[in-house]
């Protein structure tokens, strides 16, 4: 899987700019047993570079997306980090493998609540769930280093840019669901100022919030 990852790195690299992923990136793939963040009668499939289904429409994404996010939001042992769209729990994980802590907030509580308690069992202890609209983010930890979000709005929520600390990042798709999505880094300077960048196409589940 890694060995895919790496090869798809490379084939998009005049897109992401990134020939390479960094070595803690990489180290934090290698270590999270993905397969046991895939329900079981899609275990067999968990080590292939490919998104696959866990249920209530929503997906685990490709392991290659996945070290990608963590590797463009440039994260380290002092980052606090905010996930908005916890699924599996598995970028959960991978991120919990490099930074200090992970705020991961669900809006599907079926989902949300087997991501954690997954993540409890295999000892996660700096990553913290919630259940609820991750549009609001989670103001009460705020600010963080670092924001990743996993389905698509069409447009950035808001208050995940208030909640981004100057000089941090935030990795997120962006655009309508039924064509491919953009994923953006948006980046904070000292002073506030927001600046946006293309990657690469992504296709992800829509951004659902609270009716």
């Amino acid at each position: 899987m890694v060995a895919e990852i790496e090869r798809e790195v490379r084939d998009t690299a005049d897109y992401t700019g990134r020939a390479s992923l960094a070595p803690a990136v990489i180290a934090a793939v290698l270590e999270v047993p993905r397969h046991e963040f895939v329900p079981l009668e899609r275990r067999h499939l968990a080590y292939i570079n490919r998104p696959l289904p866990i249920g209530e429409g929503q997906t685990i994404s490709q392991p290659f997306i996945v070290a990608l996010m963590t590797d463009l939001a440039q994260v380290d042992r002092d980052s606090r980090v905010l996930e908005v769209g916890t699924g599996s729990g598995y970028q959960a994980a991978v991120l919990a493998e490099i930074v200090e802590h992970v705020y991961t907030i669900e809006i599907v509580e079926s989902l949300g609540q087997q991501a954690a308690a997954t993540l409890e069992r295999l000892g996660y202890e700096n990553v913290t769930t919630q259940i609820g609209d991750g549009y609001r983010g989670i103001p009460e930890f705020a600010p963080f280093d670092a924001i990743i979000v996993t389905a698509a709005p069409e447009e950035i929520p808001e208050p995940l840019i208030a909640q981004l600390r100057p000089g941090g990042r935030l990795v997120i798709p962006v655009g309508p669901v039924a064509a491919f999505q953009s994923l953006q880094v948006v980046q904070k300077d000292a002073a506030g100022e927001i600046s946006r960048t293309d990657t690469i196409p992504v296709r992800f589940v829509p951004f659902t919030r609270d009716e």
